[in-house]
C-alpha cells in the first residue's frame, strides 16, 4: 500500500485529474451529501503527516536572513495582492472562486518546496526555514487578509477561520512535532530518517486525493450544468503562477547567489495547497466546494510548472556547482559501543537492514566500523556471540565534512573499500552519514532530469 502511495505521490499531475473525474462521476450518480462527514478526518489525514517531518528547529539557525525576509515579503505582499486583483478581474460574479485564488496565494511553501529546491541543487537549509516561516506567518495573516480584501463582498466567518486554522494547522503542527520527538527518542534519529520519515508524505497524499474527490463530488451537479466553468479557471491560475515564477526568478537571479535564488523561487511559487484546501472545505460550509475547485486545479499546474522549471534551472541560474557531501547526507548514525557484543551487532544489522554501523568508545568517539563482512569473518572463525566488539577487528572509517566535494568522498570510499561516509559535528561525534544508496539515488535523479 505504501509503495502504491509513493508512486501516486510522484505522479500527482496524473492522479489528481483522475480523482477529479472520479469525484465528478460519483457526485452525478449518487447523493454526495454524506461525504461531508469525511471532510474533517480527511483533512487531518492530509495535514498531520506533513507536520511530523517539519523541522521546526531549523528556524533558529541563522546565516540567510536576507533571502528569508525577501521571500516572505514576496509571499505576503506582491503575490496575494496580485491574486486578489486577478480574482476580481476574472471572477467578478463568482466571489468564492476569487476567494479560492486568494486563499491559495496566502499559504506559501510546502514539503514540495524542499523537494524541488533539492532537485534543482538550491539551498535546502534555506528552503526548510522558508517552509516553517511561511506556514507560521500564513496561519496568522490569512484570516486578516481574507477579511480585509474580501470582507466587503462576501461574509467572512473570522472566528470560524481562526478556529479551523487551529484545527488544521496548529493542532497537527503540535501533534506532529510531538510525534517526531517521540519517534526519534524511541527509535533514534538514524532509524527515523531511514525508515520512518519516508512513510508520512505518501499518507498525506492519500488525504489530498480524498479531499479532492469529496470537493468534486459536492460540486458535480454545478459543473455538469456549466462544464465550461473549469476552462475559465485555468487562465487565471496560469497567470498567477506565471507572474510568480517571473518575479521570483528575476529577484533570485539578480540579487542572490544560485542556491539562495533557487530556494527563493520554490519558496514563493510552491503554495501550501493542502492547507488551503483544508481551510476551504472546513470553514466555508457549502461554498467550500467552489473554493476547493480552483485549488484542486492549482495542484495540476503547480506540480507541472515546478517540474519544468527544474529542467531550465541551469540555463537561468547557471550550472550547479559540484555536489558536496552536505547535499546528500542524512542526519543520524546507527552505532554501538565497544562494550556491545557480536550478538547485538547481528540484531542491529538484521533489524535495520543496513550493511554497516559505527562503533563508539566510552567517550562517544568513533573507534571504527563494523559491517556485514566483519560478521561473516567472525562467524567463519566461530566467534562466540557474547564476544565484545572491542575484541573484534574493526574496519577503518571514512570521514568527511558537509563541505567535502562528493567526488572527493567517492574517491575516499573507493580507496578504503568502504561504502559509507561519516560526518562529525563540532564536538567530533558522528551526526550525519552518507551512504552508497543516497549517492546512487542522487545519480539516478540527475540522469532522469
Amino acid at each position: 500500500m505504501l509503495k502504491l502511495l509513493q508512486q501516486i505521490q510522484k505522479r500527482l499531475i496524473v492522479a489528481i485529474p483522475i480523482i477529479m473525474i472520479a469525484g465528478l462521476g460519483a457526485g452525478l450518480v449518487w447523493d454526495p451529501a454524506p461525504l461531508k462527514q469525511l471532510i474533517v478526518p480527511l483533512t487531518f489525514l492530509m495535514v498531520y503527516p506533513m507536520m511530523v517531518n517539519l523541522q521546526l528547529k531549523k528556524v533558529i539557525e541563522g546565516g540567510d536572513v536576507k533571502v528569508q525576509v525577501v521571500t516572505q515579503l514576496l509571499n505576503f505582499t506582491i503575490i496575494p495582492l496580485f491574486a486578489f486583483a486577478l480574482g476580481k478581474l476574472a471572477f467578478p460574479d463568482s466571489p468564492y472562486i476569487a476567494l479560492g485564488l486568494l486563499l491559495a496565494s496566502l499559504l506559501p511553501t510546502s514539503g514540495m518546496t524542499i523537494s524541488w529546491t533539492g532537485m534543482a541543487h538550491g539551498n535546502m537549509a534555506a528552503a526548510v526555514k522558508m517552509t516553517v516561516f511561511g506556514l507560521l506567518i500564513g496561519s496568522i495573516l490569512t484570516p486578516i487578509y481574507i477579511k480585509g480584501l474580501m470582507g466587503t463582498v462576501i461574509e467572512i466567518p473570522m472566528a470560524k477561520i481562526f478556529k479551523q486554522i487551529m484545527v488544521v494547522v496548529v493542532l497537527p503542527l503540535v501533534l506532529g512535532n510531538v510525534t517526531q520527538r517521540f519517534l526519534i527518542a524511541r527509535y533514534g534519529m538514524a532509524h527515523y530518517q531511514k525508515d520512518l520519515k519516508p512513510i508520512f508524505p505518501p499518507i498525506s497524499t492519500l488525504g489530498v486525493l480524498g479531499i479532492v474527490f469529496v470537493a468534486m463530488a459536492l460540486k458535480a451537479q454545478s459543473i455538469a450544468s456549466n462544464p465550461s466553468q473549469l476552462v475559465t479557471l485555468i487562465g487565471p491560475l496560469l497567470a498567477l503562477y506565471g507572474l510568480n515564477f517571473l518575479i521570483s526568478t528575476l529577484v533570485g537571479k539578480y540579487f542572490f547567489n544560485r542556491g539562495d535564488g533557487i530556494a527563493l523561487v520554490y519558496g514563493t511559487v510552491m503554495r501550501n495547497l493542502s492547507i488551503a484546501l483544508a481551510i476551504a472545505m472546513t470553514a466555508f460550509g457549502k461554498e467550500g466546494a467552489d473554493i476547493a475547485l480552483i485549488i484542486a486545479l492549482a495542484y495540476i499546474i503547480q506540480v507541472q510548472a515546478a517540474a519544468w522549471y527544474v529542467k531550465f534551472t541551469d540555463r537561468i541560474f547557471g550550472p550547479a556547482p559540484e555536489p558536496t557531501v552536505g547535499t546528500l547526507m542524512l542526519e543520524g548514525v546507527f552505532s554501538l559501543h565497544l562494550s556491545d557484543t557480536l550478538k547485538q551487532a547481528l540484531h542491529l544489522l538484521a533489524e535495520e537492514h543496513i550493511h554497516s554501523f559505527v562503533v563508539l568508545d566510552d567517550h562517544e568517539k568513533v573507534a571504527g566500523m563494523f559491517s556485514t563482512a566483519s560478521v561473516l569473518d567472525a562467524l567463519a572463525d566461530e566467534t562466540a556471540p557474547e564476544t565484545e566488539l572491542s575484541d573484534l577487528t574493526l574496519e577503518p572509517v571514512v570521514f568527511a565534512t558537509a563541505k567535502t566535494p562528493l567526488k572527493e568522498a567517492l574517491a575516499s570510499m573507493k580507496r578504503n573499500h568502504e561504502y559509507k561516509v561519516i560526518i562529525l559535528d563540532e564536538k567530533h561525534t558522528p551526526s550525519h552519514v552518507l551512504t552508497q544508496e543516497e549517492i546512487i539515488r542522487h545519480m539516478a535523479e540527475q540522469k532522469s532530469k
